[in-house]
């Protein structure tokens, strides 16, 4: 295997391992210390709240398996059954983020931002579970890719958002990687598979 390749994997596990399990840190310090800009979520849409970060987060950790090549080959079993679990996850995670988009009191560019990215999440992993169950594998795994990259918005978002807060304030900053966390996601996963395109075999989910 390549370096570059070996290194890009090793960032991809580490990236949404390291950030689901961050997420959980609230157990410890409480949602208001470690999360005080979305707390109020907490108190006033609590099953909205904690189904999103404990079920995203939980996405999140099941993504990377879901891509290994070693458990597609030789667990078939359970490479389906995680990627029902991940799609579940996904489903009640994207329902109780788009509430908490609803709600929000960041502003309407932040509402739609976080808006949109719900039910987009949801609908590009129940295309890509729909396309498996066909059998049709090179479109199910053209809409899982689809699926990683919203996945993933939960890395951009952290990786992002604090260089907003010290560059513009968290006030400017929060409405903005509402945005920023997923859109260029979804632009990298269209360039990704228009130059997959006349070699389907080589996507790797």
């Amino acid at each position: 295997m390549p370096r570059y390749t070996r290194l890009s994997s090793f960032l991809f596990w580490f990236l949404c391992l390291g950030v689901a399990l961050a997420s959980f840190r609230f157990l410890a310090g409480g949602v208001e210390v470690v999360m005080n800009h979305v707390a109020y979520h907490a108190t006033e849409r609590t099953v909205a709240f904690f189904a999103h970060v404990i079920l995203g987060s939980l996405a999140l950790m099941l993504l990377p398996f879901q891509f290994n090549r070693t458990l597609r080959s030789r667990r078939p079993a359970l490479h389906r059954w995680m990627g029902r679990a991940y799609g579940l996850a996904i489903l009640l995670a994207g329902i109780g983020g788009g509430l908490m988009a609803l709600n929000t009191t960041a502003g309407p560019m932040a509402a739609w931002g976080f808006g949109l990215l719900a039910p987009a999440w949801i609908v590009t992993t129940a295309v890509a579970i729909w396309y498996a169950m066909r059998g049709e594998i090179v479109q199910h795994r053209r809409w899982i890719i689809r699926s990683a990259a919203l996945t993933f918005a939960a890395v951009t978002l952290r990786l992002e958002l604090p260089l907003l807060a010290v560059t513009v304030g968290i006030e400017t900053g929060y409405p903005i990687v509402a945005w920023l966390c997923w859109v260029p996601n979804m632009i990298w996963a269209e360039w990704y598979l228009g130059r997959a395109k006349r070699r389907p075999t080589a996507l790797p989910a």
